[in-house]
């Protein structure tokens, strides 16, 4: 088991989760927030499952994740 930061959007038509850090796109939505991290969990299984364990690795780790908003 492994512990990956996940973000999730709100967006007009539904959420969209992604994780921080990850080589690869895995992308999981949903009506919800928790249907959101569920198809991205199951997003991130499948991920393991297809090119391994360690198809997860980075170079560093992400220690936190924020979200900021500036104006530009």
């Amino acid at each position: 088991m492994r512990s990956v930061k996940i973000i999730i959007e709100k967006h007009p038509d539904g959420y969209v989760a992604y994780p921080v850090g990850i080589k690869g796109v895995i992308v999981g939505q949903g009506d919800s927030y928790e249907e959101a991290l569920r198809d991205v969990q199951s997003a991130l299984k499948f991920h393991l499952e297809t090119f391994g364990p360690d198809s997860l690795d980075t170079e560093e780790p992400v220690i936190e994740a924020f979200v900021a908003e500036a104006t530009v």
